[in-house]
């Protein structure tokens, strides 16, 4: 089976699976376990901030950051398509008892000028206080869309200006960045937290890095208790990630070779409408005919290919370490003599 439907579909490989037999082991929320320190400390170098901590998913540590920026009844600016807004089971406002001021922007992307409408008066008793801008690097719903670093940091510095942090939802950060060449320490310093996924295109197996200065990863690593995110001798599982990092990032330029491969083919298929511009790993097919969605799920999977749905008339294919180039041909082949 080849399966499309996400990069959280990965296996760990043999090598990361000797690392996770063999990690050593502690009391995580005695701040002891000593892979998970190392993770930690590696991550956080890696991207020049203070402090990191080792959380559950990607869901956790941005559910995290959020608590620990925004007071309950504050506003969070972020795009409509957000993760954090849409596909986190409602946390912004069951964990953090917080109000969302949801912006349009070029697929998955905010724009300052949008940003700038939305600030509430701080004066007016009747709007909420605007406590935090979220942005999403790649943007999942915007076909892995990658950030103009530009426009980053003009939002960056309207938010000093305005005294509310920047927050980065950066699930599949490191595809953005192997493409830009961006060092990651210039690019982390824009943000004041950031949220990196482990379990994506990294290909471990579970885990998120949450990442800030210390005051606010101390205040995170209280909150992520209370949301009963302390995993004791958790090294089991941050050996994985930890492997990820040092082994994992520069081969994401395949899976987006990967990705563009299969745009080329989608792009030249009678029963395509077009296909989001590829910039990263996930690949979004518009189909002329939004009827036929369902129907060629269903005769991909017939070939042993799993795609998933992304709405209404639209199909997402997200490629990643588990997938060869003898499983993209094969793919290309299939679409090329599918007939729906």
């Amino acid at each position: 089976m080849i399966d499309f439907r996400s990069d959280t579909v990965t296996k760990p490989t043999p090598a990361m699976l000797d690392a996770m037999f063999n990690a050593e082991v502690g009391d995580d929320v005695f701040s002891e376990d000593p892979t998970i320190n190392e993770l930690q400390r590696f991550t956080a170098d890696l991207f020049g901030k203070e402090d990191a901590l080792f959380c559950a998913s990607g869901t956790q540590t941005n559910q995290i950051s959020i608590n620990v920026h925004v007071q309950p009844g504050g506003e969070i600016i972020c795009h409509e398509e957000s993760h954090i807004y849409k596909y986190e089971g409602g946390g912004i406002a069951k964990n953090s008892g917080a109000s969302v001021r949801l912006l349009q922007g070029d697929r998955g992307r905010l724009k300052l000028d949008a940003i700038k409408k939305w600030i509430n008066n701080p004066d007016d008793v009747h709007f909420p206080l605007t406590q935090l801008v979220s942005l999403e690097d790649t943007a999942n719903r915007g076909g892995g869309a990658i950030y103009d670093f530009e426009e980053i940091k003009k939002i960056k510095r309207f938010c000093i200006e305005n005294n509310f942090p920047l927050h980065l939802d950066g699930a599949r950060l490191m595809n953005a960045l192997v493409e830009t060449n961006i060092d990651p320490k210039i690019y982390a310093a824009e943000f004041d937290s950031i949220s990196l996924c482990l379990s994506k295109g990294l290909g471990a197996p579970v885990g998120s890095v949450l990442l800030g200065s210390k005051d606010f990863i101390k205040k995170s690593r209280r909150v992520r208790k209370v949301f009963g995110g302390g995993m004791r001798q958790a090294g089991i599982i941050a050996a994985g990630g930890l492997y990820a990092l040092k082994n994992n990032v520069n081969r994401l330029r395949l899976d987006h070779a990967h990705a563009r491969q299969l745009e080329q083919e989608l792009n030249s298929l009678e029963w395509v409408d077009s296909v989001m511009p590829v910039q990263t790993n996930i690949v979004v097919v518009i189909l002329k005919d939004a009827s036929k969605r369902d129907v060629i799920i269903s005769l991909l999977l017939e070939h042993g290919i799993r795609i998933m749905a992304f709405g209404e008339g639209m199909l997402r294919m997200v490629t990643h370490l588990d997938i060869s180039s003898e499983q993209i041909d094969q793919t290309c082949s299939t679409l090329n003599k599918l007939k729906p």
